[in-house]
């Protein structure tokens, strides 16, 4: 099952693609910038590793706290990818990931503790 991660909330933008086998990451300056462009960089994050959106089973979005604008271009992304190739999507927030597990996703996934298809934003000052 692939899994891809998509985090705008910190101080970096971070994509991780997680599969049965392998894991690959990057991370881009999180600036205005990068925001306009924030569906290019997803789509090269993914040809790079040669997978497809269509084999992309799950998408975790972080939900905040965070800036309104990282926030809402990463929410505004997985919902228009949700609409369009029915992947499920999911919000989290930065406090589940401790010690940059993301893994840990997964594992809330499966103890039914994200809902799917439900963001709820979490803005800071």
């Amino acid at each position: 099952m692939n899994n891809l991660i998509i985090d705008t909330a910190g101080e970096t933008i971070f994509f991780k693609i997680i599969t049965n086998q392998k894991e690959y990451n990057i991370k881009h300056n999180n600036c205005r910038e990068n925001f306009d462009e924030l569906v290019n960089l997803v789509f090269e994050f993914l040809n790079r590793y040669d997978i497809e959106l269509s084999k992309i089973k799950n998408i975790f979005v972080n939900q905040g706290p965070g800036k309104y604008t990282s926030i809402r271009s990463a929410i505004s992304l997985v919902k228009a990818i949700n609409v369009s190739m029915n992947i499920n999507i999911y919000g989290y927030f930065s406090s589940q990931i401790t010690n940059n597990n993301y893994k840990n996703l997964i594992n809330l996934l499966e103890e039914g503790r994200l809902t799917k298809n439900f963001i709820q934003p979490k803005y800071s000052n």
